[in-house]
């Protein structure tokens, strides 16, 4: 990002200006107080958004300039989770995962080998044909963190992955979350869990009023919220 900015039709300004840049395999939490402006930064990143000025590259798409039918090349390139897992509710496992694949072609010999893969990484291998409400929240979020590897993806964006998780479920995919980055992904964390980012130490990105006011390797989360 070179000095990126994004208004709001209501006239919100929620980025003012923003430059950051993240190197490929690295593992950086964004934090910030509520209406800081981590959504519209992390939502700008695969183009849910679409900013008003300034350069932004991701995974090597220019997202001022993307041709609509580019985005979903840019979403194959870039993995996303969700606070409330967003899984289709009457697919299975299987489905939920294998349709991520389907949607952009791949052969069906190649979904059903990387599935079972993906399965095996969040371990959970054994619920291969439960639906998602046959699941606990640990549970879903992990397939929901299946689904958004199963295309191999060059950056992972977590958006809140933990929010809606007890202290257990929430280490678990933490851990997870780490040995996907160790396996050479780029993760973007955005957090307002203090604990893990003060006890997993990675780079700490903070927003505050749409600017980046600090920017710290291995840094602290630094609210009180």
């Amino acid at each position: 990002m070179r000095d990126v900015v994004k208004k709001y039709d209501n006239g919100t300004t929620a980025l003012r200006g923003v430059s950051v840049s993240i190197e490929p395999g690295e593992f950086a939490y964004i934090v910030g107080p509520s209406g800081a402006g981590k959504s519209t930064f992390i939502r700008s990143l695969y183009r849910e958004v679409k900013v008003d000025k300034g350069r932004l590259k991701v995974a090597g798409f220019d997202l001022l300039n993307i041709k609509k039918k580019e985005i979903p090349f840019l979403r194959r390139s870039v993995g996303v989770v969700f606070q409330d897992y967003k899984l289709l509710p009457r697919k299975t496992v299987y489905e939920n995962i294998a349709y991520a694949m389907q949607v952009i072609g791949e052969r069906p010999q190649v979904i059903k080998k990387r599935v079972m893969e993906v399965l095996d990484l969040v371990g959970l291998k054994h619920k291969v044909r439960s639906f998602p409400n046959e699941l606990s929240g640990g549970e879903q979020q992990r397939i929901a963190i299946a689904r958004a590897i199963a295309n191999n993806p060059k950056v992972l964006i977590a958006d809140e992955p933990t929010g809606n998780l007890d202290p257990e479920n929430s280490w678990e995919v933490m851990n997870l979350l780490e040995r996907i980055n160790l396996q050479g992904t780029t993760v973007l964390m955005a957090t307002h869990n203090s604990q893990i980012v003060n006890t997993l130490r990675h780079r700490v990105i903070a927003i505050e009023n749409g600017r980046v006011v600090r920017d710290e390797a291995e840094g602290e989360y630094g609210y009180n919220d």
